[in-house]
């Protein structure tokens, strides 16, 4: 069975997808740990009540730095957990060497836009200041820029009249969930 990590800073709702995707026999794999740099995600209880380890990365204080020795750590650790891919779900640092050297073309995010339109935070309020007409999310493979990884898959969600930052964000929330099991399945199909 394939073996998965997520790491996550926030509430985990892709993390739950996942977990939901796994129970309903849609994908067959199995998270063996979540990790969050934030000791109060809700990641981590969603973690706990699947019977996951959760854990804490200390980052040392940093606001948005992920230090190489805390990535060296963190590589270490998922190599002996025997980890297969690599999943961020809202995980809000960026990840560098020596993580994508240990886990080459198998870490994965999700992001709320079509990109290579709306990178980094706020995807979702970049398009609206944009006037985009469309919106989205995309999987891609993490490489060192942020969110420049090869795409695996998006979703649309058409912008609506009148909407706020709020409603367009929850609409491509719901694309998520159903976007990400299907397109960490496509990537394990290619391992």
């Amino acid at each position: 069975m394939i073996r998965l990590a997520v790491l996550g800073s926030g509430s985990g709702s892709n993390c739950q997808s996942i977990f939901n995707a796994i129970n309903e026999g849609r994908l067959d794999a199995e998270v063996v740990i979540v990790l969050s740099d934030n000791p109060d995600a809700y990641i981590l209880e969603r973690a706990r009540r699947h019977g996951v380890s959760a854990e804490v990365m200390d980052c040392g204080g940093y606001k948005n730095k992920f230090p190489l020795e805390v990535q060296q750590a963190v590589a270490e650790k998922l190599q002996a957990l025997r980890v297969d891919m690599v999943c961020l779900a809202g995980f809000m640092r960026l990840v560098k060497e020596p993580l994508l050297a240990a886990f080459p073309n198998r870490i994965l995010n999700i992001h709320p836009a079509l990109l290579p339109a709306f990178p980094g935070v706020e995807a979702w309020k970049q398009a609206l200041e944009a006037g985009a007409k469309q919106a989205g999310c995309t999987v891609h493979y993490v490489d060192a820029g942020m969110d420049t990884g090869e795409i695996l898959m998006q979703a649309y969600v058409p912008v609506m009249p009148g909407d706020t930052p709020e409603s367009l964000h929850a609409r491509i929330q719901v694309q998520e969930h159903i976007l990400y099991p299907a397109a960490i399945l496509s990537a394990l199909a290619r391992l």
